[in-house]
């Protein structure tokens, strides 16, 4: 009889410790096992509006789980409905759930590259980093327009794209508004050190003038090697107390950037960025320059010029006179190549 029940004991020691085993198993498969399966490192995006079921979906088919179980298991032991956090999420081949559920219950994001470009104007800059942040375009162009965020910022509406230093920058996707432009700040401090404030007062300019003739040179030619041979050409003119007359700034007074051909016709618009009709710098920069823009303008080319024209092969690059006469003959050559292409405007 005592074997009997010793036989009953040791079997039902070994069933439980089968069950117990099977149960480990289970688990182990379905947390600690590799179930994500994506054919290279995906990302989810979690937004403000993102719901549990939403969040569900995008993991679902991001990471092409082999089994969700564990998943929907975690999400429900830890409440992750009430623990959501917006942001960028990696899920990465091979992955088990108590990572990728961990990262998103703790809000382990990845950073992202934003990419502040040199755009014209600062409605297609709020448009571009509304494209790659959670931010909405129209709330960073409505803080960028509010006269009290640009003088507590130390711009006006027509300095304020001095302020961008175009580059790419890592952040977080979900950074708010006022993150990003604490960020830009931080930017500009940092590249608009002493030796270019330096080299800024050596010339007469402040930044803000810097990046607004800078504007100019970059709107005038792609070519870097040209743009400190513009920026002299300028700063020449400068200093002459000759009107810069450079046709970007028409175009941009026009907002027509398309133009190929200025005309009498065009030279006549009223606006303080007609630079024909008014002596000096523009108000502000008609596009936001580029560091290789800014530092041609502090590093310019010392040299005679006072007259370009754009050459007649249509290369992007200019010829150079230091006398009107030299000049015209400049502007016939281009003249004639535009009439023979017939581009009159």
């Amino acid at each position: 009889m005592k074997k009997k029940t010793k036989k009953i004991l040791i079997g039902g020691l070994v069933i439980l410790f089968l069950m117990g085993v099977a149960c480990t198993g289970t688990f182990y498969y379905y947390i600690f096992y590799p179930q994500f399966h994506p054919q290279k490192t995906t990302y989810i995006y979690i937004d403000k509006d993102d719901t549990i079921d939403s969040i569900y979906n995008k993991v679902k088919v991001q990471g092409h789980p082999k089994s969700f179980t564990g998943f929907l298991w975690m999400t429900r032991w830890r409440n992750y409905d009430s623990s959501i956090h917006t942001g960028r999420y990696a899920i990465r081949p091979g992955e088990n759930v108590y990572h990728v559920f961990s990262r998103l219950y703790r809000g382990y994001q990845e950073p992202i590259n934003l990419t502040v470009s040199n755009v014209r104007t600062l409605d297609r800059l709020a448009r571009s980093i509304g494209k790659q942040l959670m931010i909405d375009s129209t709330e960073i162009a409505t803080v960028m327009n509010d006269t009290i965020f640009q003088k507590r910022m130390r711009y006006k509406k027509e300095t304020m794209s001095s302020l961008f230093i175009p580059e790419t920058y890592q952040v977080y996707w979900d950074m708010s508004v006022d993150e990003f432009f604490e960020r830009m700040q931080k930017e500009h401090e940092k590249f608009w050190n002493q030796q270019r404030l330096a080299k800024a007062e050596s010339i007469g300019m402040t930044p803000e003038e810097v990046s607004t003739l800078a504007s100019i040179v970059e709107e005038e030619t792609n070519n870097n090697e040209e743009k400190p041979m513009v920026a002299g050409l300028y700063i020449n003119r400068l200093h002459k107390g000759m009107p810069l007359q450079a046709d970007p700034t028409i175009k941009f007074a026009l907002q027509d950037f398309g133009l190929r051909r200025i005309t009498n016709e065009h030279l006549n618009v009223n606006s303080p960025y007609n630079t024909y009709l008014n002596a000096g710098l523009p108000p502000g920069p008609i596009r936001i320059p580029s560091p290789i823009g800014i530092d041609a303008v502090l590093n310019y080319a010392k040299h005679d010029y006072i007259y370009m024209c754009a050459k007649e092969d249509f290369s992007g690059t200019h010829n150079f006179a230091s006398n009107y006469a030299d000049h015209m003959k400049n502007a016939r050559k281009y003249w004639n190549a535009l009439n023979e292409r017939k581009i009159f405007k």
